[in-house]
């Protein structure tokens, strides 16, 4: 029912997603699903046994020893296939396996024969007082060694069983506390596998319910359509389009540079012819005054002369150096680009650029019809989704696991205090062995205590104490009791040994290993029909390569039961996740769009004439060579300030009077004219220079520069015009990649989600783990092999506690005879008439003799 339940729901998936198919390869904006809903599960599959931990490890290491051979995985399997003996050495090999295990139990079944028969032999012996049985006991010098050390052997004897009795109650008890506290677990299962039923349809929904996520981003960017289709188109078409608006309307701006400077050209020849003119006139007083006050006869003088000389042969340099008279005008120029220019082709081409960028608006205006069609398309898929799911009855198969998971909780609830009691018969019973061994430590501590503190070193055998002989019957009804209890408890200790010990190795510790999956994923070995179980189980198709140690460990990763299952040969999702259906309607109705950029004019005839009017201007026709010879001359031959400096400094040179102060004054002039008339010239000459450079790289090639723009726009106009449609397909192919890819991504989510988180089936893992991982292996079997640990130890060294006891037994018991000597120096044996063989016999005579040992006591 449940494998019924895993295919439905997988199916279900499958089938509300079959819109979904990766078919384009497009790199999509992410879209964000968010996660599958999902609860934690309580059961954690795992034990951990506390401080008995030990006691476990101690056990695994002794069943090594006896057992350390490797998995026979090859005589498990013709076990299961009823082929053991078949082939020769078969029983050989298994013998060779079971090896420590049939020598331990061989040695066990000797004890429990051997043991009953030698306590009725030895009882028999006593009756007849042989075997210790005769109440005489021969005097030895070292009898209190021997005594001392009967005693230390039979104390570390008792202890060692301690030990091992405790061993056996701790894991008696640990077992009982287990199964009272694995209710608790088996209700976490069942708490677990309702959680596993219930999230699973939810977790369908939500899978169906992220449908709209990809259909939301699909509509949003349909109602974009303008930013995103006409954004992307606009992009393409700009890489011509643009710059060629770029150059046009560089070159407006070149034609508006051109006509300043033009007009700067003709303003700068202007101020410069008036104001050399005037600075030449200027100077040409200068000299004149400079000349008639070096005529004066103050020069005349023989310190003035030479003076007088130099500055009257200097006065040459006062002189303008550059001539514009002769430049050739800018006038006609001027007056074609300002006829240029009653055109405004700055605005024509922003009525370019304007048309250009109206193109999302077109887009939307023109593809108003068609998306709506592509809306109905996607709700049509919301709709069949939804219908498809109301027409699964998953809820009623999911209804009917949890009535079934129900009765089964409750039948186990129901049975678990019957577990509960037997339990309790089984722990009795196991006290009672335990109480058997506690029952003979007893006696053996009793016989030890009242031996050691009644026993008096002074007094005769036949004289000892009520106490030291109350010990030595204590310590003959411990080996008594041991020999009763001892085949008992063997008997159990055996069939528990090789029951337990055989489920740790042939099941506990393959299980962990995964070696018993191995043997059961063997081809045709639990049924000779079928080459793999479970798949012919689940498929009906035994070829399938489907193992229990697969679907294990995916369970264990808890994976989703369609990737554990291996469920894609009973339903494959790629072939219901196909989306081609639904969008290849969606792509025919997105390849049909058709858009008409005809509209868009980027430069009319006017703007491409008003270029070619500007080419035509006669720019290049300027003689710039003379206009930078004469921008390249300085204003006058000499730097009037170095002049007057000059001349101020030689008329230092001269004696104080008129003639020095008249020179002063011709050097203040001079400076005078340089600032109000020089300056202003230079500068002039500075904007003339910068406005002619201008001009001659502006009219460098200029015809060559215009017929480049036009043909630049006429390019993109005709790219426009009749090649738009290339573009528009292209993308539009990438806008209908855009809006399938949600739907691939979608796809991809779903598959991941369905593989990895859709009906995790870690419950069933942990239910597998619960049942033979923590309830046989570690509850049971642990428990069960320590116990038989502890018990076994217990009874083995019950022998020597047997020997021991009975050898101490001697010392402590009260004798009917003695050895009695008449000289201690020379220890002559006394032979009386009352005695035999030299005994003296205490009741005929009613005294005490000394203790004198001679030689080794007989049994």
């Amino acid at each position: 029912m449940a494998v019924e339940l895993c295919l439905l729901l997988l199916l279900f998936c499958g089938s509300t997603i079959s819109e979904v198919q990766p078919i384009y390869k497009p790199p999509p904006g992410t879209l964000d699903f968010g996660f599958v809903p999902s609860k934690t599960y309580d059961t954690g599959a795992y034990h951990e046994p506390g401080s008995i931990g030990i006691l476990f490890k101690i056990v695994h290491a002794f069943l090594y020893l006896v057992q350390p051979n490797s998995f026979p995985q090859d005589l498990i399997r013709k076990v299961a296939q009823q082929q053991l003996g078949k082939t020769q050495g078969d029983y050989q090999k298994a013998i060779y396996y079971e090896i420590g295990f049939i020598v331990s139990a061989a040695l066990g079944l000797l004890f429990i024969l051997l043991l009953p028969l030698v306590g009725l032999c030895f009882c028999m012996c006593r009756c007849c007082d042989n075997c210790g049985g005769e109440m005489h006991q021969r005097q030895k010098k070292n009898a209190d060694c021997q005594r001392s050390c009967f005693a230390t052997f039979l104390f570390v004897a008792s202890l060692i069983i301690s030990v091992g009795v405790l061993c056996a109650y701790a894991a008696n008890q640990h077992l009982t506390n287990q199964v009272r506290g694995a209710k608790k677990l088996v209700n976490s299962n069942f708490k677990d596998l309702k959680i596993f039923l219930n999230d699973t349809p939810a977790q369908i929904d939500y899978l169906v319910s992220q449908y709209n996520t990809a259909k939301d981003k699909a509509l949003s960017d349909l109602n974009n359509v303008g930013p995103v289709l006409g954004t992307r188109v606009q992009e393409q078409l700009g890489k011509e389009v643009r710059p060629a608006l770029d150059a046009a309307l560089t070159m407006a701006g070149a034609i508006r540079e051109t006509k300043e400077a033009l007009e700067n050209v003709s303003v700068s020849v202007e101020v410069l012819q008036e104001g050399t003119e005037r600075l030449r006139a200027n100077l040409t007083d200068v000299k004149t005054h400079l000349s008639n006050t070096l005529n004066d006869s103050a020069c005349n003088a023989a310190q003035a002369a030479s003076t007088c000389n130099i500055i009257r042969n200097s006065l040459s340099q006062l002189n303008v150096n550059a001539n514009f008279s002769g430049l050739p005008g800018v006038s006609s120029q001027l007056a074609k680009v300002n006829d240029v220019l009653k055109i405004d082709l700055s605005s024509l081409v922003q009525k370019g650029y304007a048309a250009f960028n109206d193109t999302p608006d077109l887009v939307v205006n023109q593809t108003r019809n068609i998306l709506s069609d592509i809306k109905s398309v996607l709700e049509s898929i919301g709709s069949n989704i939804t219908t498809f799911t109301k027409a699964l009855p998953v809820q009623k198969i999911l209804d009917d696991l949890m009535v079934y998971l129900t009765q089964s909780e409750a039948y186990v609830q129901d049975y678990f205090p019957l577990v509960e009691q037997y339990d309790f018969y089984r722990w009795l019973g196991c006290l009672i062995l335990c109480c058997m061994v506690v029952l003979i430590l007893v006696f053996y501590y009793l016989g030890l205590l009242c031996g050691t503190c009644g026993y008096d070193k002074h007094a005769s055998p036949t004289t000892r104490g009520c106490i030291s002989n109350t010990g030595g019957n204590f310590l003959m009804a411990g080996v008594g009791f041991s020999f009763l209890f001892s085949w008992v408890l063997m008997t159990v200790v055996v069939l528990t040994f090789v029951t337990g010990g055989n489920v740790e190795k042939l099941v506990c510790e393959p299980f962990e290993d995964k070696n018993l999956f191995k043997v059961l994923d063997t081809p045709y070995l639990l049924n000779q029909q079928w080459k793999n179980y479970l798949a012919g189980i689940l498929f009906k198709n035994p070829n399938v390569n489907l193992t229990f140690e697969k679907v294990y460990s995916d369970c264990k990763e808890n994976k989703g039961i369609y990737t554990s299952l291996h469920l894609e040969y009973l339903f494959n999702i790629n072939e219901f996740l196909n989306i081609s259906m639904y969008t290849e309607d969606v792509a025919l109705k997105i390849e049909h769009i058709q858009i008409n950029l005809s509209k868009i004019i980027l430069l009319d005839e006017i703007g491409k004439e008003n270029l070619l009017n500007f080419s035509s201007s006669g720019i290049d026709g300027i003689d710039f060579s003379a206009y930078l010879t004469e921008i390249n001359k300085s204003v006058t031959k000499v730097d009037l300030l170095s002049f007057a400096n000059d001349l101020e400094a030689r008329a230092d040179q001269l004696p104080k009077g008129a003639l020095e102060n008249a020179l002063k004054g011709h050097a203040n002039s001079i400076r005078m004219i340089h600032n109000q008339q020089v300056v202003p010239l230079e500068q002039a000459m500075s904007t003339l220079n910068q406005s002619v450079r201008l001009l001659k790289k502006t009219s460098s090639e200029l015809m060559v520069k215009v017929k480049n723009v036009i043909s630049a726009v006429n390019a993109a106009q005709f790219l426009i015009n009749n090649n738009a449609s290339q573009v528009i397909v292209q993308e539009t192919k990438k806008y209908m990649d855009t809006i399938v890819g949600y739907f691939e991504q979608y796809t991809e989510w779903v598959k991941e989600s369905i593989a990895m988180e859709v009906a995790a089936c870690k419950p069933i893992a942990n239910v597998i783990d619960t049942a033979v991982d923590i309830f046989l292996c570690s509850y049971i079997t642990d428990s069960v092999n320590t116990f038989w640990f502890g018990l076994g130890g217990s009874s083995m060294f019950l022998i020597p506690a047997i020997i021991f006891a009975v050898k101490l037994s001697k010392y402590y018991r009260r004798m009917d005879t003695e050895d009695v000597y008449d000289d201690v120096e020379t220890i002559p044996m006394k032979t009386t008439e009352n005695g035999n063989n030299g005994y003296h016999k205490e009741h005929l005579y009613g005294i005490h003799n000394p203790v004198f040992t001679s030689s080794v006591e007989q049994w």
